[in-house]
């Protein structure tokens, strides 16, 4: 693995030794010698992780980190204090001041390099989230509506010792909702099932092995993201870093000082709740990537995309599949007589009828302009066009309503139907067949369903005869479509 490390002392003989380190790990060092150099530094090159020494003349390793945590372009970087001070009060002092992970001087390499590898590697997940969801802000896409940053965090507590899990809770709950938990495999469950904010898990359970239920959490897709927190002895180093490796994302060492505790839990929390705001980000994006605004159907492009996964799926377990290409008529005169805001309602109503008399099955799409399409998998070309005809007999049963009281206007539509014809065909050659058919509702008189019958379905029909592949005025199945007659 390698990542981007700025080393920030002011003792030049400190920075060469952890630059080696750090080099022999493969990661790509840089220094600074105070803290205006490396707030400079991080401004002009992008980062994973500052090693931050506390004790510098001028502006002390406290202030650095403040202000790295305080400007929202450097606040997701880790930042790890290197100090001789060893008390509680500095590491709460330096947790107060945003930092994430604190080691004393003289620095174990081993353990360097198993932290720096774990925050590289948690810092990626949220990094991949960020730049999604900045790709969705520059798109237009709004981000999610965010959650109540001040509701109390949940926390799982999974000890087996009655002693310990009463205190630590009795800690917690001054500002968390804690549930505790004494069986592993029930936590994996709870934590599973519950959105959990935060775990803390204690490494000496007796009789289990928690890096086991590390493993499983980081295994889990609901449970990947959420923080985990060791409670460890000061000899458990070896699985300590074991348990880096696996994904932990912080750990407490015993005794527990209790502002410690909650300022890390704290911390743990802030960070999840941001990770889910990103992924939610990322998912409204994917959502609206997908999705036509004004109907709120899936788009042409997802239409596309989908249509050759079911054609697929039907080819290899010999299942019939259907489409319809529904057209309204004549709306270029609704835009015309009554203006595009008349028009979008009728957009809009239309596809609200389509969605609400289709199977949950079937998916409806707007293929663009006045256009839709029904894809009907496991159905067969008779019962697509009995289909059509149903939604046909919905859109004229009722007249829609026009804004600002512009009155009802009655609309219909015109439907062309094709079913998959054997292991050869293709979407595109589905959606042109139901789009020929389309044709000929259209020149027929409108307001009528009309089925393609492909080569050998019907009594006279051939896949060469005019009116069957031939289609004046049209372009391809889902390319440089215009609405034609209307």
């Amino acid at each position: 693995m390698t990542g981007r490390i700025l080393v920030v002392d002011d003792v030049k003989a400190n920075v060469r030794l952890l630059e080696a380190r750090l080099s022999a790990e493969y990661f790509d060092v840089r220094a600074a010698e105070s803290g205006p150099d490396a707030l400079d530094t991080i401004a002009r090159w992008p980062c994973d992780i500052v090693l931050l020494d506390v004790m510098m003349p001028g502006m002390d390793g406290f202030e650095v980190c403040r202000r790295i945590k305080a400007d929202p372009r450097t606040a997701h970087i880790p930042v790890v204090m290197i100090t001789a001070l060893d008390h509680a009060d500095d590491r709460i002092k330096g947790l107060r001041a945003g930092a994430d992970e604190f080691l004393t001087k003289p620095v174990n390499d081993i353990a360097l390099v198993a932290r720096v590898k774990n925050l590289v590697s948690l810092k990626r997940v949220t990094d991949e989230l960020r730049l999604r969801a900045q790709t969705g802000s520059q798109f237009g896409l709004a981000p999610a509506v965010e959650a109540d940053r001040t509701a109390p965090g949940r926390v799982l507590l999974v000890d087996d010792r009655p002693s310990s899990y009463a205190r630590l809770a009795e800690i917690l709950r001054e500002e968390t909702r804690v549930d505790v938990e004494t069986d592993p495999a029930e936590a994996l469950i709870d934590a599973a099932e519950t959105p959990y904010d935060v775990v803390l898990l204690n490494l000496g359970l007796a009789g289990h092995d928690p890096l086991r239920l590390v493993s499983q959490l980081r295994a889990l897709e609901r449970t990947r993201l959420v923080p985990i927190v060791l409670l460890c002895d000061a000899d458990d180093r070896t699985r300590v870093m074991r348990a880096l490796d696996l994904g932990v994302n912080d750990t407490i060492m015993r005794p527990v000082e209790r502002t410690e505790l909650l300022l890390r839990v704290r911390a743990q929390i802030a960070r999840k709740r941001a990770t889910d705001r990103l992924a939610s980000d990322v998912e409204q994006t994917i959502a609206m990537a997908i999705t036509d605004p004004l109907t709120g159907l899936r788009n042409r492009h997802y239409l596309e995309s989908h249509l050759d996964r079911l054609v697929r799926q039907a080819q290899e377990g010999d299942l019939p599949l259907s489409v319809l290409v529904i057209d309204i008529d004549r709306f270029k005169q609704v835009n015309d007589r009554y203006g595009h805001d008349a028009g979008d309602a009728v957009i809009a109503e239309v596809a609200a009828r389509l969605k609400a008399h289709t199977r949950g099955l079937d998916l409806a799409c707007r293929l663009g302009g006045e256009e839709f399409v029904i894809l009907m998998p496991e159905t067969p070309a008779e019962a697509a066009e009995k289909v059509g005809e149903r939604l046909r007999a919905v859109i004229e049963g009722a007249p829609f309503a026009l804004p600002e009281e512009a009155g009802h206007l009655p609309v219909t539509v015109s439907v062309g139907v094709a079913g998959l014809l054997g292991g050869k065909d293709s979407g595109a050659r589905l959606i042109k067949r139901a789009d020929i058919a389309l044709y000929q509702a259209k020149t027929a008189g409108r307001n009528r369903v009309v089925r393609h019958w492909g080569a050998g379905e019907g009594p006279d029909a051939a896949p060469d005869a005019p009116g069957h592949e031939r289609r004046a005025g049209r372009a391809g199945p889902l390319g440089g479509r215009h609405t034609g007659t209307g």
